[in-house]
């Protein structure tokens, strides 16, 4: 039996009602592929939001996997590794030579930068959070507030993991994990170290897994329509944050990704991703390495149709990319839909062009709460004046006003948005506003906003 199985903390369950599950054809099957190893990868520092990249490498350098490709100028303790051995085939910029994007052409035999790690289990907390650093593990530790990497310096007062998605068609954890479940643990066992309080992880509920024998550990059983399934809810619910506490989040393939390094030494982040959709012929999961080119998989799963629009992510939070795009560095998901460029005539009369799922009564959706949409990227809109409705709130699971949240951040009184609950939101927490809202407003690019504002002005 392995180690951490070792004692049992009472279960708790929490259940979501606000919210809306999205019904969407496409959704990636129970197949899981391992892709051709790519033959080149990126490293995007824009995935590392108010990071400013200090370049270590320069065109033309050989590397190995785990070496240093740049570190962050705030703190050049944290580090971003290269996921594969290769040579550094450009460095991109942008305005102001704004560093957008490192190319690495992949070597045919991979070699890795080994790393001490063959006694983790004596390390210390300070021991582990140097490993994580010098190995560009870091990166995968999250904070709430304000959805940004983790400061080192800090100690979290607790660790949440989420192990389920609610967003439409995102991947299954599941799957995911199907064969990482050793590193899973492993990665468990690490993240203990981090924190004298908690680490909960969050179940969907009736859904049985090795999840739920994992002990010294506070599983919480979660029900409910999305957003249950963001980790941004199931902290309002389990663990709020107050001004000047700081709650730490990983994705699970990313706890899996720590617990392999420790086992093996080797920094090796491997991806599982969901290409889905309706216009996937495909739809399955690929076997890959992080920032791997996107074209190839793309064509493996079947997508061949012009005006479609590629989204990295789910197709509420994720972001639209290129077809000869990269794989982001924290992504499960890759969505492709088709592009809505068309006009409905007279799309605003009730009961006969409102055929997509809606919180309101005037679509039948609710009738058919199992039916699946072939759904495009139309607006059926354009943006319009920004009303007190009642809408927001019936798809917000959080005892927070969202519509008087989101007006503040647009003035930026930070006073009001501490007092409205900035430190306990993220802007995915918005994405179904985004869908649902009849003013159109993009709520997500708001409450970033309004996040960086805090991060400013309050620190």
């Amino acid at each position: 039996m392995h180690p951490i199985y070792s004692r049992l903390i009472m279960s708790k369950d929490i259940r979501i009602k606000n919210g809306l599950s999205i019904k969407i054809k496409g959704a990636a099957e129970n197949i899981v592929k391992k892709a051709v190893f790519p033959k080149s990868i990126s490293l995007n520092p824009n995935d590392f939001h108010l990071i400013t990249p200090k370049m270590v490498v320069k065109i033309g350098d050989n590397l190995k996997a785990g070496d240093v490709v740049f570190y962050s100028k705030d703190n050049q303790d944290m580090k971003f590794c290269s996921p594969v051995s290769g040579n550094v085939k450009d460095i991109v910029r942008g305005q102001k030579r704004k560093i957008t994007e490192i190319i690495i052409d992949t070597d045919l035999l991979q070699k890795s930068k080994k790393f001490k790690t063959s006694k983790f289990e004596d390390f210390k907390r300070e021991d582990i959070i140097l490993s994580l650093l010098e190995s560009g593990c870091w990166p995968f530790i999250n904070q709430r507030p304000y959805d940004i990497i983790a400061n080192p310096s800090d100690t979290p007062k607790s660790i949440f993991i989420s192990t389920f998605n609610t967003a439409p068609i995102s991947a299954d954890i599941q799957i995911v994990l199907d064969d990482q479940k050793n590193e899973f643990i492993t990665g468990i066992k690490v993240l203990k170290k981090l924190t004298n309080g908690s680490l909960n992880i969050c179940v969907e509920k009736g859904n049985q897994t090795f999840i739920n024998e994992i002990k010294d550990v506070v599983i919480h059983n979660v029900s409910g329509p999305h957003p249950a399934g963001n980790v941004g809810v199931q902290i309002h619910h389990i663990d709020p944050i107050n001004s000047g506490e700081k709650v730490w989040t990983i994705n699970p393939e990313d706890v899996a990704i720590i617990g392999r390094f420790f086992l093996t030494g080797n920094y090796t982040p491997l991806r599982t991703i969901a290409i889905s959709g309706p216009p996937v012929k495909y739809p399955q999961y690929y076997k890959t390495i992080a920032g791997s080119k996107l074209s190839e998989l793309i064509n493996d799963a079947g997508v061949n149709d012009d005006l479609l629009r590629f989204i990295n992510g789910d197709v509420l939070s994720g972001k639209t990319v290129d077809k000869d795009n990269y794989l982001g560095f924290y992504n499960n998901t890759f969505s492709v839909l088709r592009e809505g460029n068309h006009y409905n005539m007279f799309g605003w009369i009730p009961f006969i062009n409102n055929k997509v799922p809606s919180i309101y009564k005037t679509s039948f959706s609710w009738l058919f709460p199992n039916k699946k949409y072939d759904l495009d990227t139309n607006m059926n809109g354009e943006e319009r004046a920004f009303v007190v409705t009642g809408e927001m709130e019936k798809v917000f699971p959080m005892d927070i006003l969202p519509m008087q949240l989101l007006k503040e951040c647009m003035i930026g009184d930070i006073e009001k948005m501490e007092n409205l609950g900035i430190y306990e939101v993220a802007p995915e927490d918005f994405s179904l506003i985004d869908y649902s809202s009849s003013s159109k407003i993009e709520a997500q690019q708001i409450i970033r906003k309004g996040l960086d504002l805090m991060i400013l002005e309050v620190g």
